[in-house]
């Protein structure tokens, strides 16, 4: 039996199911990093003895419902791990953590294997993965272009199919662009999601461990796994009842993208893949609107001159003072700059990100999701060197913003240039929108292809909606709330998640209330009307149903398979003398009518 060349999630349980051991996994990822051959990928790695003896013990035990059974994976080492020293990528800063992280260790209870700590930019500060003593990690895809930081190793581990996942850390883009950079998804978290604990600081107040891995669904299922407060991370907050982290697709979506002006690239070639990336959001069901991002380009132009690098330089203010020979020259500068900030400057900062965070509340108001470069391009280790503060600053364009406007944001392939360099694009949505975008980006990953990291597998068909669960009713739209309308952000707030399109049976007649439908059951000349079953917790729907004007209300409605959820209908009296649109067969197809007239 042959140990499978991506190490994603559904490749190796069904190598374990079909009698394949963890054994087998551990001995390919250490060939594959012995054939890798790269001294600049890990920082410290787990002896080899070590790794098969975890290996061996899991599969003396065997799978025991571990959803993260024999993967192995890497952390970078920023992220503690019990056994192994912590350095954030300085020699002098090292030392040896008592007890793994909340996220480490939940990953190790899930069954995963832990492979070593991985390289990056000296105390995780930089976008481009060069700024480590222990030297460049080499790009997956592209090994004359920058890896991508400052979670270097992470992004290059998975990218080479040496690690099925990896752990890194996003303060300003730093889980996001070396996914860009190696062909793999990067999830951002949304803030306190996963805890910090055991994590050396950037900026405390916006730090967030992210996932690499080679597909949207492995990210998420790693997410789910390590999400969840602990009681003493003084960051960590309760995502809302009926997170989930599983893709959540849905056949409609309001999608945002910046003003033509607000775009800037390094090539026309990764204009044009923005564009094409652009045309195949909108042929899976995306409406798409321009809106104005100067808001949030502009907050994001204060993360390396105000509070945030003061935040930096507390963090690190022994280490400035007693031993600045000890960091990277470029680090210490950028530490440096912190140090005589004023008090008083840091409240504009603050205020400024407050009234970000409104506006981006009205964005998402309006939008499902803004679709974003991950970055302008990616540079050359050459173009990075020529210019590597201002190379740096660039790449950090359209994700500077995010975790200062409490945001969550999804990474994903996008296909690469004539030139080789790999392009991403990145999905921006509220926090805790964490399953809303892994359904779409789920679907857009597989649309674009392009394989899985430097591996060349084919990108698996996006994961159907997962089923319905225990705590969750079937609820039947039939109209502006379903997916991609303008009353749909309800049934997201309550935590509703598209499960599938469906019909009604004949026996029912749909009106136009003025701007909204209403469906009547009729003893005769009824039809079917289409509409979408939506998965909706239980303790919810009764918020809900206090939010739905009359004549309209909540009964079941008897669907064209037999089933009979709850659904919208509406009292007879209050559709009388309303026109009857049944001929159109539903609220959409009405509402193209009236577009086409």
């Amino acid at each position: 039996m042959t140990v499978p060349p991506a190490f994603t999630l559904d490749a190796l349980a069904a190598f374990h199911a079909a009698g394949g051991s963890p054994a087998e996994v551990a001995e390919a990822a250490l060939a594959r990093i012995a054939a890798w051959a790269d001294p600049a990928l890990f920082i410290t790695a787990v002896p080899p003895e070590a790794v098969r003896a975890r290996a061996a013990a899991l599969a003396a035990e065997g799978p025991r419902g571990r959803p993260l059974y024999g993967v192995p994976f890497v952390v970078k080492d920023n992220i503690d791990a019990a056994g192994l020293p912590t350095t954030a990528a300085c020699p002098d800063h090292a030392y040896q953590p008592a007890a793994d992280s909340p996220a480490v260790a939940r990953l190790l209870a899930a069954g995963a294997v832990l492979l070593g700590k991985t390289n990056l930019d000296q105390f995780a500060t930089g976008l481009n993965g060069t700024r480590s003593p222990h030297g460049t990690p080499r790009n997956a895809v592209a090994a004359a272009c920058i890896p991508g930081g400052s979670s270097s190793g992470s992004a290059t581990a998975v990218g080479a199919g040496i690690a099925g996942f990896s752990l890194g850390t996003d303060t300003a883009g730093s889980g996001r662009v070396p996914a860009m950079a190696n062909n793999i998804v990067g999830l951002k978290p949304s803030l306190g999601l996963v805890p910090t604990e055991g994590v050396v600081p950037a900026c405390r107040s916006l730090d967030c461990v992210s996932v690499f891995a080679l597909t949207v669904a492995d990210a998420a299922a790693v997410l789910a796994v390590i999400a969840g407060p602990t009681p003493t991370d003084r960051y960590a907050r309760a995502a809302p009842a009926g997170w989930r982290a599983a893709p959540a697709p849905q056949p409609g979506w309001r999608l945002a993208v910046p003003l033509d002006g607000q775009l800037i690239f390094d090539s026309p070639d990764d204009a044009a893949l923005y564009e094409a990336a652009l045309a195949r959001a909108a042929a899976l069901g995306g409406r798409i609107a321009r809106v104005d991002i100067a808001p949030f380009l502009a907050i994001a132009r204060r993360l390396y001159d105000g509070a945030w690098v003061a935040e930096r330089s507390a963090a690190l203010r022994g280490m400035l003072t007693e031993k600045p020979d000890s960091l990277h020259p470029i680090t210490r500068g950028i530490l440096a700059a912190g140090l005589p900030l004023l008090t008083i400057d840091a409240w504009e900062d603050f205020h400024a990100a407050a009234e970000a965070r409104r506006l981006a509340r009205v964005l998402f108001a309006g939008a499902d999701l803004l679709l974003l470069p991950t970055a302008p391009g990616l540079p050359s280790l050459a173009e990075l060197a020529a210019a590597p503060v201002a190379a740096n600053s660039r790449l950090g364009t359209y994700t500077n913003f995010v975790n200062i406007c409490d945001l969550a944001a999804l990474a994903i392939p996008s296909g690469y240039r004539r030139d080789g360099r790999p392009v991403g694009l990145t999905l921006v949505g509220p926090a805790f929108a964490e399953a809303r975008l892994a359904g779409l980006g789920a679907a857009l990953h597989a649309a674009a292809g392009g394989g899985l990291g430097a591996l060349g597998a084919a990108v698996p068909p996006p994961p159907a909606p997962p089923a319905l669960a225990a705590d969750e009713l079937p609820l039947l739209a039939i109209g502006a709330h379903m997916s991609g309308l303008p009353l749909n952000p309800q049934m997201l707030r309550h935590g509703g998640r598209f499960l599938a399109e469906a019909a009604t049976a004949p026996a029912y007649r749909l009106h136009d209330l003025g701007g909204r439908p209403g469906l009547v059951r009729v003893a005769a000349g009824g039809v079917a009307v289409a509409g979408e079953v939506w998965a909706f917790p239980a303790a919810a729907i009764g918020p809900f149903l206090a939010e739905i004007p009359p004549p309209l209300g909540f009964g079941r409605v008897e669907l064209a398979d037999g089933n009979a959820p709850l659904g919208f209908l509406c009292e007879a009296a209050g559709a009388a003398g309303t026109p009857d649109i049944s001929a159109t067969g539903g609220w959409r197809a009405y509402l193209a009518m009236k577009d086409n007239t």
